[in-house]
């Protein structure tokens, strides 16, 4: 899905670059350089469901993407369905964030042909899969990734999730249900968050409802967003059945045309987007509110733009996606913080 620009456009002199992992100067491959806090010793042993804390980590420095899988074809990245990450990044390992953007940018090179793209997943795929099981994996960011995915025992299936969410933009332009779309939701952003709340800590184990619920609610504020950007690219997520219900055709968004009736289907949107973030609110436990304020941060953010594009009645078909600005966004992420610093646990989204 457009969502938003990731990284810039890369030159062929760098991509090129990009096509050899990471190596130190003794030859070896490089590792992040990290800092555990407390025993780094992973926790999942205890039985599903129990309490437990994870082991945080922090990186020290940031890492840029060392590798993508080589392609014979040119290309450019176009955006990355986990924009609303870029809020939390400094809080995350920047591995985790590169691997998001590799495999999205990997589909998004719509000059490669299709093939060569399901080639590329296929190979990011394998990669990681060597990751989680202790074997070798030969992309330097896999290869940064991988400390982490020990240290705090991230599953395979978590990653093979994501990249199924990532292969669903190669072949699905139109989704016919709520259904069909909150699948979409989930392996694109909930994913990303039940990955991130294991490296963030948590003791609750309804913290994995809470990244679902909150993932489901970020993302589908990005599809209210960018209505036109993706009609621009022959997509449309927003459920077909809800267009039948207000006698919409899809010709009609492609043409970026705005009435009441679509006004009517984005509030219907809108009113599932709110009950996301208020399930997410409802089900973050109160113990593991502080190791979350990355998430909030998010949480807060995304709620505001949900409210400014129902201010402007969801007209969203104009040459400019609607934003909040830096300083709005800045407001926000502190207010969020201080509110998290003073045992202010209750959430600043989700509310009438």
């Amino acid at each position: 899905m457009r969502a938003a620009r990731w990284c810039s456009n890369r030159p062929a002199a760098m991509r090129e670059k990009l096509t050899a992992p990471r190596v130190a100067a003794n030859g070896a491959s490089a590792a992040p350089i990290i800092r555990t806090t407390g025993d780094a010793t992973p926790l999942s042993g205890k039985p599903a469901g129990s309490p437990r804390r994870v082991p945080k980590i922090r990186m020290l420095r940031r890492l840029r993407p060392t590798h993508r899988p080589p392609s014979r074809h040119g290309g450019q990245p176009l955006h990355h369905p986990q924009e609303c990450l870029q809020l939390g990044a400094g809080l995350l390992p920047a591995a985790q964030s590169a691997f998001c953007r590799e495999v999205d940018d990997a589909v998004d090179e719509e000059a490669v042909p299709l093939e060569e793209r399901r080639r590329v997943l296929g190979a990011w795929r394998a990669d990681i899969a060597r990751a989680c099981e202790g074997g070798q994996p030969e992309f330097g960011v896999n290869q940064e990734l991988q400390p982490i995915i020990v240290a705090h025992k991230l599953p395979f299936e978590l990653f093979d999730e994501l990249l199924r969410g990532v292969e669903m933009d190669l072949d699905i332009k139109r989704y016919p249900t709520f259904e069909d779309l909150e699948q979409y939701c989930y392996r694109v952003a909930s994913v990303v968050g039940l990955l991130s709340i294991e490296i963030f800590g948590y003791e609750n184990p309804a913290c994995r409802d809470y990244a679902n619920y909150l993932g489901k609610a970020l993302q589908l504020t990005n599809i209210l967003r960018d209505v036109r950007t993706d009609a621009e690219r022959g997509r449309i997520y927003l459920p077909l059945c809800e267009l039948a219900r207000f006698e919409m055709s899809p010709d009609e968004i492609l043409r970026f045309h705005y009435s009441e009736r679509f006004r009517n289907l984005a509030v219907g949107v809108a009113g599932r987007t709110r009950r996301f973030y208020q399930l997410a609110g409802q089900t973050l436990p109160p113990a593991d509110r502080r190791s979350m304020a990355a998430a909030e941060m998010m949480g807060s953010v995304y709620w505001r733009l949900l409210r400014k594009l129902e201010g402007r009645q969801f007209n969203v078909f104009g040459p400019h996606p609607t934003r909040l600005s830096k300083a709005q966004k800045l407001l926000l992420i502190l207010r969020t913080w201080c509110r998290t610093l003073c045992g202010v646990f209750t959430p600043n989204y989700g509310t009438p």
